[in-house]
C-alpha cells in the first residue's frame, strides 16, 4: 500500500474547498445585494434556489458521477476510459437541460402552494423559472469539472471557479441595483447574473478540456460512451436521488419555517446563508475524498483508500470546528449585513435570534461533516445505494415527521432548529458505521 500523506490530501482538497468557498462567498454577496434591495428579495431568494437545486440537484449529481469514473480509470492508468466518462457527462447534461425546462410549471405550482406573501412569491417564481432554464450549464460545468476534478487538476478548476464567481458578482452588482444604461432588475437580475457565470465556467472548461475530451482511442475499447453513460446511470442515479432526498427534505424545512413569520424567517435565511459559507468547503473536502477514493480503488488499493478518508476527515473537522468558534464570535457585524436600512423589524431583536441560530448551527456542524465527507467517501467508492436508502430514512422517516410534530406543538424558529440536530447527529452515526463496516471495498465500478 502506497502511503496517503497529509501533504498529497491537501494538494488535491484545498483548491476543491477554497472554490467551494468561493461559490458560498458569491450567494453571500449576492443575498447581502438582495437584502440592500429588498427584505422580501432575501426572503424569496432561499426557498427559491432550494427549490431549483431541488430539480437541478438530480441530474448534476448525475454528471457529476461521470467524475468518479474518470478517478477510477485515472487511477488505472486508462486515459480512453477518462475521455469517455466526461463525454458521457456532457451528453447527460444535454438531457438534463431539455427534462429541466419541461419541470418549470410544477415548480411554479409549488411556490403556490407555499403560503409566502404575494411580494416574495412574485420574486421567488422569478427567480426559480430563470436559473431552472439556465439548468444545461449548471449540469454541464459540473461534468466538465469533475472530469478535471478526476485525473487530479483541482487548481485549474478553482481558477475557472474564480473566474465564473467574479463575473457573478460583478453582473450582480449591474443587475440587481442597475447601472447607467443597465436598468435595475432586482432578483431577476440575481438569477441572470447566476447563470451567465455558469455558462462562462462552462465554455472555459469545455475549452481546456476539448484536447482530452476529444482524443482519439489508443487501443481497442471494450465498451462504448454509450455503454459508460448507461454504467454511470446506474451508480449515479442512486446518488442523485440522494442530492433530491436531501434537498427536498430540507425544502420542506425552509418553506416551513417561511410560516412563523416574516421577522424569524429573514433572520433564518440569513443564518443559513452564513451556514452554506461554512459549509461549502466540506462539500469540496467530500469531492476531494470521493476522488481520492475513487483513485484508490481504480488502482487496487482499498487499504489506501481508508487512509486518504481517515486523513481528509481529520482536517476537515479541524476546519469546521475553528470557522464556527470564529461566526459566534462575530456573529453581530456577519448578521449586520443581512439588515436593510429600511427594514420594518427591530435590528435588535434580529441579531438576538440570529446568535440563537448560530448557536444551533455550530451544535451540528461537526455531525454534519462526518456525514458529508464519510458520505462523499462511499460515493467514491460506488456504495451509492445505501448512501441514497439511508439519506431516505433518516430524512423521510425520523427528521420530517419531528419537524411536523414540534411545528405543531411549539411553532417557533429555535424549536425547529433543533429538530435538526437529532437529524444530522443519526445520519452521521450511521454514516460512520457504513463506512467502517467496510463493504465498499468490494465494489468495482471498472
Amino acid at each position: 500500500m502506497k502511503n496517503v500523506s497529509y501533504r498529497e490530501v491537501i494538494r488535491l482538497v484545498w483548491p476543491l474547498a477554497l472554490g467551494m468557498a468561493n461559490n458560498a462567498l458569491m450567494q453571500f454577496t449576492d443575498r447581502v445585494f438582495l437584502a440592500k434591495e429588498a427584505t422580501a428579495s432575501l426572503e424569496a431568494v432561499l426557498p427559491a434556489s432550494i427549490l431549483a437545486f431541488l430539480f437541478i440537484g438530480f441530474f448534476q449529481s448525475i454528471a457529476a458521477y461521470s467524475g468518479t469514473f474518470v478517478a477510477q480509470y485515472h487511477g488505472a492508468e486508462d486515459a480512453d476510459g477518462c475521455a469517455r466518462s466526461c463525454r458521457a457527462g456532457l451528453l447527460i447534461s444535454l438531457a438534463s437541460g431539455l427534462v429541466l425546462a419541461l419541470f418549470i410549471p410544477l415548480g411554479l405550482l409549488v411556490c403556490d402552494w407555499s403560503g409566502h406573501s404575494p411580494d416574495v412569491l412574485s420574486r421567488e417564481k422569478t427567480y426559480f423559472t430563470i436559473v431552472m432554464a439556465g439548468g444545461f450549464f449548471t449540469c454541464a460545468a459540473m461534468a466538465v469539472q469533475s472530469f478535471f476534478t478526476g485525473i487530479g487538476r483541482t487548481r485549474l478548476v478553482f481558477w475557472v471557479n474564480v473566474l465564473g464567481n467574479a463575473a457573478n458578482i460583478l453582473l450582480d452588482y449591474l443587475l440587481i441595483f442597475g447601472c447607467g444604461p443597465i436598468p435595475a432588475s432586482g432578483i431577476a437580475g440575481a438569477a441572470i447574473a447566476t447563470v451567465a457565470a455558469q455558462a462562462l465556467q462552462f465554455a472555459t472548461l469545455l475549452a481546456l478540456a476539448w484536447p482530452h475530451v476529444h482524443r482519439r482511442p489508443t487501443k481497442n475499447l471494450q465498451s462504448s460512451t454509450f455503454d459508460l453513460l448507461l454504467k454511470i446511470l446506474r451508480f449515479g442515479a442512486p446518488a442523485g436521488v440522494y442530492s433530491v432526498l436531501n434537498i427536498l427534505s430540507f425544502a420542506v424545512f425552509v418553506f416551513l419555517t417561511g410560516r412563523v413569520g416574516d421577522m424569524a424567517f429573514a433572520v433564518s435565511n440569513a443564518v443559513f446563508t452564513v451556514n452554506y459559507l461554512l459549509y461549502a468547503p466540506i462539500e469540496g473536502f467530500a469531492i476531494g475524498v470521493g476522488t481520492l477514493v475513487g483513485q484508490r480503488q481504480g488502482a487496487g488499493d482499498p487499504d489506501g483508500a481508508a487512509l486518504a478518508a481517515r486523513r481528509t476527515l481529520i482536517l476537515a473537522e479541524l476546519y469546521i470546528t475553528a470557522a464556527s468558534l470564529a461566526v459566534l464570535a462575530f456573529y453581530r457585524p456577519i448578521l449586520g449585513l443581512f439588515v436593510a436600512d429600511a427594514a420594518t423589524f427591530d435590528p435588535a431583536a434580529f441579531l438576538s435570534l440570529g446568535f440563537v441560530l448560530f448557536v444551533l448551527m455550530a451544535a451540528w456542524q461537526c455531525f454534519d461533516c462526518a456525514d458529508v465527507v464519510l458520505s462523499g467517501a462511499l460515493k467514491g467508492a460506488g456504495d451509492t445505494r445505501f448512501v441514497m436508502l439511508w439519506m431516505l430514512f433518516c430524512a423521510f422517516g425520523f427528521w420530517l415527521p419531528l419537524l411536523f410534530l414540534v411545528y405543531w406543538i411549539w411553532p417557533t424558529m429555535p424549536a425547529l432548529w433543533s429538530t435538526m440536530i437529532a437529524y444530522v447527529v443519526l445520519i452521521c452515526l450511521g454514516t460512520v458505521w457504513r463506512w467502517r463496516r467496510g463493504p465498499w471495498r468490494t465494489i468495482r465500478l471498472i
